[in-house]
């Protein structure tokens, strides 16, 4: 071939080089570089001058496998191709750049070619950019061993089903969650289907052909699957669909969550929330509720049903005395009992404290047939509550009152039929516990009544209208000795209404505490005015006390802040109480009684002789005076039992230098036995009958003195 001809050979064949996409360089035999086209030195990062004459050693090059680990120089292709003289192909190359920077990523293909002796004359190496490509596998990689890892820490199982091909993948959390292992069970579409648990296939089966014939594209459902072991597991599974171009399912994937945990929370909080925690009955929510339900079904059947309020008697005893471990011993019994003796169909809960509900359906059509029905049931109940309970290595006797309503459909609400049982059962208490009673109208006719009194007791104090009387106490001689605060009550319409209309609610509502101290202030108010008076500063004023003042461990407090703010002379002051505010706390009432005579003040014991341990009374409590009851001053006059009473307790609190008041005088000879028995005060209507303070002031000061 003529020069020339050659020469534009190989200028064609050079140009078609520079225009190849790929990298193209030939080495000689020695590794080094002979040429380059253009391409090869844009992704070598050189020019084509530079790169002539390179060798291929680690001196030259910094080249990195497909890990990015160093490539020893042995590995470079044309190293490997001269070597072995056997090609090399599709190699993974990485070339950092230079500067350092990013490396840039090749697919490198090597071959030699040979002279006829087989002697390695020149390596050509082609190589393409493929940096691309290996940053979407790296990003795949790390992608996939994220998934990885957030499955691997997961408690979810992920699944997919292609239903192109039928392939099906169960990780190895969904094995484990039914506790097999992979393989256990041959692996296909019909594996989750058997596992399934048998009450809820067809509802997942209907679920999963709507799903899939839908055009949803995720779904969510909550099933049960069986274990290994027998026991259901709640799963929730959710996933995607992916749907070709026309809708149809192409594939289903997703993730299933043991929902155990969870259904045991969720449980355990609607115990919380509807069960009692000492007994396990139901409570007063869930009964309220289940209630509701019984009701309809009554005026659906015609039926007529009960409401049983059941109230242990003396259970506030036991618990004193015996302690609340005790009493709730007792209570978890009393439970087990009823469950044991009601039918499945019966609904029982437990309010609180030592009262119980029973409800009961269809007693009958009629009321007469209901009550005789629910009487049987009464006295069965009664039956079983009344046997001997072991408590503690004890057996104790418990005794029950019951009150009961009954109902016919929706004609009552619930609120109303448990307050109607409730008035029946208080009923039964008042009169002699251990029986039962049933509601009539009368009851909440009574009911009302007093709490339109407690409403007006709560108004009355607001506007003021409880006043103080007095009635006057004497010596023997006739002389003005003292007072009693009695307190009464004068209604907008000018009204008084007695102590024994209002005490009890006062004391039973919680309003006897604002009462008494406002009766206390007042009386101190009065003692502050009468310092100046000759006649009535010299007066002691006996104020009664209620058993929840005296409970109050602020009431000390409480009447020194009184004396301050009046300062009324403590030491005029006597606090009446009853002997039945020594029931309990002896202890604590004891200690508070002596802080009160630490500020002067002076205690006596009303009623004395009505109550029990009078005597023991006597010793244990700082007490400075008694009353005799009135029903033993009544007869001293013509009951030959009372007069020897009454001297006896007058010898004894002479005895004992204890002041001595009877009240309840009306008749001259009541008057005469007492003074002659040695009684140091009398009080009663023959001396001086109970009036306003006001009208008190102005008898009995120093310029319009009475006398008995």
């Amino acid at each position: 071939m003529p020069p020339n001809e050659s020469a534009n050979l190989q200028r064609q064949f050079d140009e078609l080089l520079d225009h190849l996409p790929a990298g193209v360089i030939v080495l000689g035999p020695d590794g080094r570089i002979r040429s380059a086209n253009r391409r090869a030195g844009l992704l070598l990062g050189q020019s084509e001058e530079e790169l002539i004459g390179t060798g291929s050693s680690e001196l030259e090059w910094s080249l990195v496998r497909s890990d990015r680990t160093v490539m020893p120089e042995a590995e470079y292709p044309v190293n490997q191709v001269l070597a072995t003289r056997e090609p090399v192909s599709d190699m993974i190359v990485g070339v950092p750049a230079t500067p350092p920077g990013p490396v840039r990523w090749l697919i490198c293909n090597a071959y030699p070619e040979l002279d006829p002796e087989g002697r390695v004359e020149r390596v050509v190496v082609c190589f393409t950019d493929c940096t691309k490509l290996k940053l979407a596998e790296q990003r795949a990689q790390k992608s996939e061993e994220r998934l990885r890892l957030v499955l691997r820490g997961s408690t979810d199982a992920s699944w997919d089903y292609d239903l192109r091909n039928g392939e099906v993948h169960y990780s190895e959390r969904w094995w484990d969650m039914l506790g097999y292992r992979p393989g256990d069970l041959v692996t296909d579409a019909r594996t989750w289907q058997q596992v399934v648990h048998p009450d809820d296939k067809g509802r997942v089966a209907g679920f999963l052909h709507d799903v899939l014939g839908g055009t949803s594209e995720s779904y969510s459902i909550e099933f049960r699957m069986v274990h290994r072991d027998g026991h259901a597991v709640p799963i929730l599974s959710r996933g995607f669909v992916l749907r070709d171009h026309a809708g149809l399912p192409l594939r289903i994937s997703g993730t299933n969550t043991d929902l155990t945990e969870r259904k045991q929370v969720e449980q355990r909080i609607h115990e919380l929330a509807y069960f009692d925690h000492l007994t396990g009955l139901p409570n007063r929510r869930f009964l309220a509720e289940e209630l509701d339900k019984v009701l309809a079904r009554s005026e659906r059947s015609g039926q007529v049903g009960a409401v049983l309020f059941l109230d242990l008697d003396n259970f506030k005893l036991l618990n004193d005395t015996m302690g609340h471990d005790v009493g709730d011993l007792l209570l978890r019994q009393v439970a087990q009992r009823l469950k044991l003796a009601l039918r499945h169909s019966d609904q029982l809960a437990r309010l609180g404290g030592d009262e119980f509900v029973v409800v009961f359906e269809e007693l009958g059509a009629s009321p007469e047939e209901a009550v005789a029905e629910a009487n049987h049931v009464v006295d069965k109940i009664l039956e079983i509550l009344d046997q001997p309970y072991h408590l503690d290595g004890r057996m104790f006797v418990s005794t029950t009152s019951i009150g009961v309503t009954l109902f016919e459909g929706t004609r009552a609400d619930v609120d109303t039929l448990l307050r109607q049982a409730d008035l029946a059962m208080y009923r039964a208490k008042s009169d002699g516990r251990h029986i039962a009673r049933f509601f009539d109208p009368g009851m909440q006719a009574a009911a009302d009544r007093q709490s339109a009194l407690e409403t007006g007791l709560r108004d009355g104090l607001a506007r003021q209208q409880f006043v103080l009387f007095c009635q006057p106490q004497f010596d023997v001689r006739g002389q003005l000795v003292g007072a009693e605060v009695l307190v009464r009550w004068r209604r907008e319409n000018g009204v008084l209404v007695a102590p024994g209309d209002f005490i009890g609610l006062a004391e039973s509502s919680g309003l006897i505490l604002p009462l008494g101290q406002q009766v206390l202030e007042d009386s101190c108010n009065a003692l502050a005015r009468w310092r100046g008076d000759r006649s009535l500063g010299k007066l002691k004023l006996a104020v009664n006390v209620s058993v929840q003042q005296l409970r109050d461990p602020e009431f000390p407090e409480e009447v020194a802040r009184i004396l301050a703010r009046t300062k009324a002379p403590a030491g005029q002051l006597l606090l009446e109480l009853t002997e039945s505010i020594f029931a309990d706390d002896k202890q604590d009432l004891a200690e508070r009684m002596h802080m009160l005579c630490g500020q002067g003040l002076r205690f006596s014991l009303d009623d004395f002789g009505t109550g029990y341990s009078s005597l023991a009374y006597l010793k244990q409590f700082p007490l400075t005076a008694l009353k005799i009851d009135r029903s033993f001053v009544h007869d001293v006059h013509v009951d030959p039992n009372a007069g020897p009473i009454v001297k006896a307790i007058i010898a004894l609190a002479q005895q004992l230098k204890l002041e001595i008041v009877a009240e309840g005088v009306e008749h001259e000879a009541q008057r005469s036995f007492l003074a002659r028995s040695g009684c140091s005060a009398l009080q009663g209507y023959l001396l001086g009958a109970p009036m306003p303070i006001a009208q008190f002031e102005t008898l009995y000061s120093a310029s319009g003195i009475g006398h008995a």
